[in-house]
């Protein structure tokens, strides 16, 4: 079940009716009705592996109690018997397969005969994310930042809540936790904030998005007969592909938190805005840049402070790895980390690493010459580097780079290939129009000041819908769905 679905929608109605209504004014009751519902999401959608994120929510709400009440050097155990357990349960659904392959490939290439059989292992969707979820709760009790929870019930909803549970945000126990101790109370301006957030989601996913995966997805699937003009189309179309898959479900994910009265953590910034790699990842999926910066890069940086600008670099590139390491087991996503973490190189040896300086239009409301080159470039770097994070093997990347330089006439694009390109970058524009005019908004459809008059603005609102129904591509599966 997909949350731009009419099943999401039913099931969704339904929570809303019995949430707000014989359960208004109990916290508890509503807790536990979130919490039935989330487990009901995760097994419509993966049943065989509720067992294991309800075995995981036990042992750590059970580990947390045990931090709180040892001493320092016990807490410090616990923690870290915690921290093991949540990265072993990624090591093994994730990666065990990886490294039995990488492997088998070494030994092969040092002329050892083996033969290493892979393991059945089905992927748990949703474990990258809440696999987060649980370490974070634990580091968070052990700093001393938040006491644990005594109520099972909340913590159990904290780690499945349902909009976030499959490609987040990665919501922190500090944020959320305290939300969930009281009752929520219907509020109909904050409701309808998140409806309109939900609109704007679902017309970046199913309106761009999806229509792009339909050329894009065409062009990876026969590298070898695309000629440099195709190529090059792909690799500038794909982050916007991505951004609007991807950011248009987190739009949706807290849309519906707001509605159901949680505050869920915010995942994207207009990332298209930014001037260097830097303001790009503070942009960029922040709940995961935010939580690898906390938890890895921080205590990176304390440790290698000694060595001045090496340091920094050895722990923004050990970050970055991670960061892209997390999206799965290739080594594709390994490079893809790297080649972020070399881009960061230039900007710390500049003394530019940490600056932030506001983004302001122009008399004409458009960026300056100079932000927009900065603009520009950033984006193509971020383009390039999505050819390595898009490719199944380093091989197919450098089969798509070589490709770029093929300036053949092996095919064409088709009219119809043409038609949904256009169409796409169109309302892509639109979208990217409406994020620079709302850049200082928490997402682009708060209009309120943009667009005083709610006859007009509701007429915004309405067009959009009215695209969603004419306009919207082929049901495509979220992409960070997959990681």
């Amino acid at each position: 079940m997909v949350i731009n679905s009419f099943n999401f929608l039913f099931f969704f109605v339904v929570l809303f009716l019995i949430y707000y209504f014989p359960l208004k004014n109990k916290a508890g009751a509503q807790n536990w009705c979130l919490l039935i519902a989330s487990y009901i999401f995760y097994g419509i959608t993966d049943l065989k592996m509720l067992p294991i994120l309800l075995t995981a929510t036990i042992v750590f709400y059970i580990l947390g109690i045990l931090i709180r009440r040892s001493n320092s050097k016990k807490a410090s155990f616990f923690t870290a018997l915690g921290v093991i357990a949540g990265v072993g349960m990624l090591v093994y659904f994730k990666y065990l397969n990886f490294f039995i392959d990488s492997f088998e490939t070494l030994f092969i290439s040092l002329g050892l005969n083996v033969n290493i059989t892979t393991l059945n292992i089905v992927f748990p969707l949703g474990i990258s994310f809440f696999t987060f979820r649980l370490i974070s709760y634990l580091i968070e009790i052990n700093r001393g930042k938040i006491e644990p929870t005594k109520d099972f019930i909340a913590f159990a909803t904290y780690i499945a809540f349902f909009p976030t549970l499959l490609a987040g945000p990665i919501d922190r126990p500090n944020d959320f936790l305290p939300q969930l101790k009281s009752a929520r109370v219907f509020d109909y301006n904050i409701a309808m904030d998140g409806t309109r957030q939900i609109l704007w989601g679902i017309f970046k996913k199913m309106v761009i998005a999806d229509n792009m995966a339909l050329f894009i997805g065409s062009v990876w699937g026969n590298l070898a007969d695309q000629n440099a003009t195709t190529l090059l189309i792909t690799v500038l179309a794909y982050p916007i592909q991505l951004y609007a898959d991807f950011s248009g479900y987190s739009d949706m994910a807290i849309g519906v938190g707001k509605i159901l009265g949680i505050r869920v953590a915010i995942n994207f910034h207009y990332p298209f805005f930014a001037r260097n790699v830097a303001e790009y990842w503070r942009s960029w999926h922040m709940s995961l840049t935010s939580w690898i910066t906390d938890y890895v890069f921080m205590p990176l940086n304390v440790k290698f402070r000694n060595l001045g600008d090496l340091g920094l670099i050895s722990a923004v590139i050990i970050n970055m790895i991670i960061i892209g390491i997390w999206h799965g087991a290739n080594w594709t996503f390994a490079v893809f980390g790297l080649y972020h973490g070399l881009l960061f190189v230039p900007l710390i040896l500049s003394g530019s690493f940490g600056k932030r300086k506001k983004l302001k239009a122009n008399n004409y409301g458009l960026p300056s010459m100079n932000d927009f080159v900065k603009m520009l470039s950033t984006y193509l770097l971020v383009a390039f580097g999505l050819i390595i994070f898009n490719s199944q093997s380093l091989g197919q990347a450098v089969l798509f780079i070589k490709g770029l330089f093929n300036f053949s006439n092996l095919t064409s694009l088709t009219a119809e290939g043409v038609r949904v390109l256009a169409q796409s970058l169109f309302f892509a524009a639109i979208m990217l129009l409406f994020e620079w005019k709302q850049r200082d908004k928490e997402y682009a459809l708060q209009i309120d000041s943009l667009i005083p008059k709610k006859f007009f603005r509701y007429a915004v609102y309405w067009v959009l819908l009215i695209l969603v129904i004419l306009f919207s591509g082929e049901e495509q599966i979220f992409i960070y769905m997959q990681f």
